[in-house]
């Protein structure tokens, strides 16, 4: 954990978790999909969180190392969800899940790009 991140106690501060949660997302999708994040911008399709729950459950301290797991939990039309789970060696130290929904280029809602929904459906399946 980087000391941006943290609070003037050493602690990192809740909003840094918002940020490693995008990085997950953003790595599950450029890891495990053949639909690049790059492309679906220059086609007009974006994603936006419309719900982030948290639990915090132990501090994580300036210069812990950090292991961030993503998984889809499900999806819709037009929104995919996702659970976390962030580690700090064995020790799980928060859990959370997202929702984010696919837009245009004003903001409206679309569906998800059919080979994306289809990634995306089958990441979901128990």
């Amino acid at each position: 954990m980087r000391y941006v991140e943290c609070d003037p106690m050493g602690v990192a501060h809740h909003s840094a978790f918002a940020v490693w949660f995008e990085m997950g997302r953003t790595e599950l999708l450029r890891r495990s999909s053949d639909v690049p994040y790059r492309r679906l911008e220059s086609e007009g399709v974006f994603f936006a969180v419309t719900r982030l729950d948290v639990r915090f459950r132990r501090p994580a301290r300036y210069d812990d190392v950090l292991t961030l797991h993503t998984r889809i939990t499900g999806t819709g039309r037009a929104k995919i969800e996702h659970g976390y789970e962030l580690y700090r060696d064995a020790e799980l130290i928060a859990t959370a899940s997202t929702t984010v929904a696919c837009l245009d280029r004003n903001g409206r809602p679309q569906p998800l790009p059919e080979a994306l929904a289809q990634w995306a459906d089958a990441a979901a399946a128990p």
